[in-house]
């Protein structure tokens, strides 16, 4: 029999949300592998696949921070997948958190806790 992978929670640790997402795996006893992209940075693979799951418009958080405060030609420069996964690896804070790579292969983002519990 074959291993099962344990799911893998991208994201940055001081996000309110991925803290409380990660509050949530620990209080329901769910081991998930965690990656920090502001250290570790993003994964260019993994972040192809994000945008080809999920589409930008749910991965690019055009509401925070850091978004508002890139300078017009960057923010201007987000406008096709391409552009937009350049404004990612290069400001990965204005991904939105957390990414969730399940073990079934399927892609989350943000933390829903009952859609995890069904996981």
């Amino acid at each position: 029999m074959g291993s099962i992978a344990l799911p893998c929670m991208y994201g940055i640790p001081n996000c309110d949300t991925v803290k409380k997402a990660r509050a949530w795996c620990q209080a329901q006893s769910r081991t998930m592998l965690f990656h920090d992209f502001k250290r570790s940075g993003v994964p260019a693979d993994r972040l192809d696949a994000w945008v080809g799951q999920v589409g930008l418009e749910r991965l690019l958080n055009r509401k925070g921070t850091t978004w508002r405060q890139l300078d017009d030609a960057v923010r201007n420069s987000a406008v096709d997948a391409a552009g937009a996964v350049a404004v990612m690896r290069s400001h990965p804070s204005v991904i939105k958190r957390p990414v969730v790579e399940w073990a079934d292969g399927s892609i989350t983002v943000g933390f829903d806790p009952d859609d995890w519990a069904r996981r």
